[in-house]
Parts: C-alpha cells; structure tokens; sequence
C-alpha cells in the first residue's frame, strides 16, 4: 500500500490505482513528480528503460550545462520559434530558477565564460541521487522496465511480471523525443497519442553533418577548428567545430543545424575577426615564390586544420583566396541521422495542448518535455526547457486533480 493525498494508493495487481502517474524519468518527468509530490500526491514513475534519466547521465558526461546565466528575454529568444505557452514555462522556470533548483539539490554551480551553467562537479549523477532521494523521500514510486503500450481506459504496461494497468487521478506524459533510441527516446509513442491531437513529424536538430573526407583529412580527426564563423540559411553563430571521422560537429554546427536540415548549405568564416577589406590588403602582398600553404600559414596566420578545410572545400583553389577564406561554403555533406542528434523538433503540437499543457481532449492527461513540438540549440536550453515544461505539466496536473477531488 502507498500512501498519498488520498490516504492511499490502492494496489490490486495486475491492477492499480493511484493519485498521479508520470510515464518517463527523464528530467521533465522528474520535475512533474516533484511539483506533485511535494503537494502531497501519492505518485507513481513508470519508466521503460532498467534506470531513470539515461539522456540526462549523457549530457553530464560534457560537464552537464544545465542552463545560461543571461538576461530572460535573451534566454526566451534562443527558442525560435517559441509558442507562447513555451514562452510561459520559461518565465516560471528560467536560468534562476534553473541555478537554485541546482543548489536546493545540494549541487553548486558556476558560470563559464561564454554564460553556460555547469554544476561544480561537472556530470550530473550527484544531482541525479540527490533528486531521486528528495524523490523517495516524498513519497514517489520508480517502476523500472515498465513499458507503456496502451493509454485507452488507464494506461497499460508490459513490465517484467507482466501486464499491468495503472488509473490514475492525472497522468503526465513525459516520453521524449526521438534520438538517442538506445538511451529511450524513441518516439514510437506518436501513433498511441495522435488521437488525441495533432503531432508534429519529428526532425533533427542540434545535429552534426556527415561528409566523406580525403585521406589528407585524416591526421586532422579530433581536431577542434576554433574563432570561426558559422551560416547556414537564416542561422549563424560565432564558435567552434570539430573534425570527426564521420565529418563535423559540435556547438558551432549545432547551432546552425535548423538551416542545413532544411537544405541550406553550411557556409564558414575562417577568419571572422577580419573584414574584407583587410583581408584584400593582405592577400595583395603575397609574393609569386610564395606557395599558398606558406603564405596561409605565415602571412595570414591560419592553423593548419582550417588550411585542410580550405583544400577539402576550395579546390581547385581560386586566384582570389577571399570569397573562400570568408564563405567556405561545405559541400557534398548532409545531416547526421535523427538518431544521432543531441536533440529533436516535432512532436505534440502546442494546438493540442491547453495553456496547463493539457490535452484539450483528455484535461487529466498533460505532457511534457522534448516531446512537446519545441526547438533550441545546444548551451543550457535543452534541459532547462524540459525542466520548465515538466513544471508547469505537474502543476497543471495538480490543479487538475484539485478540481477533480472537489467535483468528486
């Protein structure tokens, strides 16, 4: 028996009732059980995957960037486009709240230079434990390989001792996108939701390009190209790449993945800090004995991995270096699989979806988190606007549940 609001949670199996479940351990879901539970909800976390928050553990292998210390209506403008009710669950939980929710979990931060938020211990299972004790200690129940199959009268499981049943009082669903498969995004839950409303195909983003290198390339994987610039269609950023063996990534790519996938080449500005002008100036003083490497390397002063770019993109080189140097335009590449995206768009339609992020065909049933059809890059905005949704879903599923109570 589980104690909640109620007085209990019954359990008959295969069976149950209870006041809240959370289908998904990701950081939303997590966060909607917390709003819930800290209410004093009796809740339940049904989890598909043998741990909690597999994506999340990933994230914090890169030091876990959970937000950017910058002004709000900066922060809300990274979402682009960000729909109004998005635009609500920032406002209630943005870098602020983001930095103390951190430190209420007993895990200190600090800002890097560019504005990222990292936590001291750079990874995030401390925050992780310490989240799922504060968890366990207001009541909540982990269901571990609990695997949704059907939400038509309650929501149905396959779990490790068979099929099971949960009626809940409210439900949120926290499910993820589609990236990441093996850590549990998978997105094979659109076809169970589309009843209830509109969703949005899934695309990647923040995704890397894949191209097919010259041997040349070769002693230059691993490489980070630094203090470029980055275009693709209507995106651009200031930062930096890395040469893979599969072809590019990192934050610089990331940032701009929203104009490659729609099919707008990826244009790089070897030289950012120069302006045409002054670049005319110096391209004029080479010398006909120079060789191009020479004179990019001492003249211009350009590190040896953007020299290989400029063979890999340019060639055969022009006589007027300055269109390349300044719009390397990458060809012959395309984007990483979705799978292989850090994050994905698409997803539940906002349409769908009422102001408490509820469905306005099911109101005890809300969602939450990247399985919602939002988009941002890469530098703190993934997580934090996955933690704001699954507030703002576990606080509409506790008003919810209030109304129900009273009309009970």
């Amino acid at each position: 028996m589980l104690q909640g609001s109620k007085g209990w949670c019954a359990v008959a199996d295969p069976v149950e009732t209870c006041d809240a479940l959370v289908i998904g351990a990701g950081p939303a879901g997590l966060m909607a059980a917390d709003e819930m539970s800290r209410a004093g909800l009796c809740v339940v976390i049904a989890e598909a995957k043998p741990s909690p928050a597999r994506k999340f553990l990933m994230a914090g292998k890169s030091g876990l960037n959970l937000t950017k210390h910058e002004d709000l209506e900066a922060f809300i403008a990274a979402y682009d486009p960000c729909p109004p009710t998005m635009v609500e669950a920032l406002r209630g939980f943005g870098p602020e709240a983001a930095i103390a929710w951190a430190g209420a979990l007993g895990q200190e931060v600090f800002t890097g230079s560019t504005g990222r938020v990292f936590p001291k211990a750079m990874k995030a299972s401390p925050l992780l434990r310490a989240w799922l004790a504060r968890l366990d200690g207001q009541g909540v129940t982990l269901r571990r390989n609990w695997r949704l199959t059907g939400i038509d009268d309650g929501f149905t499981f396959e779990t490790p001792e068979g099929v099971h049943r949960l009626l809940p009082a409210v439900a949120v669903l926290a499910l993820g996108g589609a990236s990441w498969a093996r850590l549990g995004s998978t997105g094979a839950w659109r076809d169970m939701i589309a009843p209830l409303g509109p969703v949005t195909p899934f695309q990647a983003s923040n995704v890397g390009l894949r191209h097919t290198w010259s041997s040349h390339m070769e002693r230059f994987f691993g490489c980070a190209v630094k203090n470029i610039g980055l275009k693709s269609g209507d995106f651009s950023s200031r930062g930096e790449m890395v040469i893979s063996r599969k072809g590019l990534e990192g934050g610089g790519i990331y940032s701009v993945s929203r104009g490659f996938r729609t099919g707008a080449p990826l244009v790089v500005d070897l030289m950012p800090d120069w302006d045409d002008a002054r670049l005319g100036q110096a391209l004029k003083r080479r010398k006909t004995k120079d060789s191009t490497a020479n004179f990019l390397r001492k003249t211009l002063r350009l590190p040896p991995e953007k020299i290989a770019l400029l063979m890999e993109f340019a060639r055969p080189l022009p006589v007027d270096l300055g269109p390349a140097l300044k719009a390397l335009k990458i060809t012959n590449a395309k984007p990483a699989p979705m799978d292989e995206a850090i994050s994905t768009s698409g997803g539940v339609s906002f349409d769908a979806l009422t102001p408490a992020l509820a469905f306005k065909s099911r109101p005890t049933l809300f969602a939450a988190g990247e399985m919602l059809d939002w988009d941002a890059p890469t530098g703190g905005y993934l997580i934090t606007g996955c933690l704001a949704t699954g507030q703002l879903a576990g606080r509409g599923a506790l008003s919810a549940f209030a109304q129900a109570s009273q009309d009970g």
